[in-house]
């Protein structure tokens, strides 16, 4: 039985490096396509990230659109919760929502809430967090 399981895993190993020795690809699962959207986010906007007047919405997507983008785990948490508290499946997209103050957005950037971990000065720059509290703050 031991001959025929070596034997087995010798003819095996011999056509990996045949071919291997012959050029021709090995697979190894499903070809790569693209990320999933909730992982594509826009470039840094270029220039001086302490002059105001940044366009809040590119600076929430390139800041904190891995989380809270469509597919990320900010935007499945907030679903969560809001459907917990009989509201749509939408208004997990902070994005969407209405009910938010900008003081309230800054708050919960610099002091984190539950999975969200703090953001520093360093990880979104106080004028660029105005852009996004102004951009979220719907609520005033």
């Amino acid at each position: 039985m031991s001959r025929l399981v070596v034997a087995a895993a010798a003819l095996v190993l011999g056509a990996s490096v045949a071919l291997a020795q012959a050029g021709a690809p090995v697979p190894h699962g499903p070809p790569p396509g693209p990320p999933p959207p909730y992982q594509l986010r826009p470039a840094y906007p270029a220039g001086d990230r302490l002059k105001a007047g940044g366009d809040g919405r590119v600076l929430f997507e390139a800041h904190c659109g891995y989380c809270h983008l469509a597919g990320g785990m900010g935007t499945n948490l907030v679903t969560k919760q809001q459907m917990m508290m009989g509201r749509s499946p939408d208004q997990g997209l902070l994005a969407n929502r209405t009910d938010l103050t900008a003081d309230y957005v800054k708050a919960v950037v610099r002091n984190g809430k539950g999975a969200m971990p703090v953001q520093t000065r360093v990880d979104i720059t106080d004028t660029e967090l105005d852009a996004v509290a102004k951009y979220l703050g719907k609520a005033g």
